[in-house]
């Protein structure tokens, strides 16, 4: 149970908490890998292990993330890959009246995302997320990862906040592990980042399947 009493500041993240996190899965593992195969005349097999070891190479750092730094790498326009399956953009249910319910309780809401700066223009260009949020902070901009620990001092710099007293909602565990490591209250995971997956093992922290139950206790309705 959250004392939303004690909660000054929620922290968000994006891709895969707000944003159904089935546009990235789908794009990065099977639109990419389509696109590459065509683009290096490689069979779809052969493109899609090639890429998996180049991902699995550079997770958990701030490349991973990099529009830029794949598409120097793989030698295509990320951005334009994304624009062709950006109907896959969807917001995960009930965000929007979880993120006007959290205004109306005088929470600061800010965005956290790992995202990179086009990818994050992309999605919000594709949802009124921009307009539900009070302030939106990309990684990229701190030269370092969430899962990074030094991050979290970096992000204080510009967006103060008193960890005792600061939500943070995400869906990746080593990026709550790295929260929780750094001081932050209150964590809490995303069970299902995916709607078309089946629900993660979030067992180290709190998790929820959507925001539904959260707005009915921010707003104190429950029994």
């Amino acid at each position: 149970m959250i004392d939303w009493s004690t909660i000054d500041t929620v922290l968000l993240d994006m891709d895969g908490t707000l944003l159904d996190l089935h546009f990235d899965n789908h794009f990065w593992l099977e639109h990419v890998p389509k696109r590459y195969a065509q683009a290096k005349g490689l069979d779809l097999e052969a493109a899609t292990e090639e890429l998996m070891g180049r991902y699995q190479a550079v997770a958990g750092t701030l490349d991973w993330y990099c529009v830029d730094h794949w598409s120097r790498e793989l030698g295509l326009d990320i951005v334009m890959l994304k624009q062709e399956v950006s109907h896959l953009i969807a917001l995960h249910p009930h965000v929007l009246e979880f993120l006007d319910a959290l205004a109306a309780a005088d929470k600061r809401r800010v965005l956290v995302t790992n995202a990179h700066q086009k990818a994050l223009a992309l999605k919000l260009d594709k949802t009124p997320l921009g307009d539900h949020l009070d302030r939106l902070l990309c990684a990229h901009d701190f030269g370092l990862p969430k899962e990074h620990g030094d991050f979290w001092d970096r992000l204080r710099e510009v967006e103060p906040f008193d960890p005792a007293r600061t939500l943070f909602v995400d869906d990746s565990l080593s990026v709550l592990r790295a929260a929780a490591d750094y001081g932050i209250h209150w964590l809490l995971a995303i069970e299902r980042p995916d709607s078309r997956q089946p629900a993660k093992d979030m067992a180290e922290f709190p998790a929820v399947a959507d925001f539904s139950g959260l707005i009915t206790t921010l707003r104190g309705e429950d029994s």
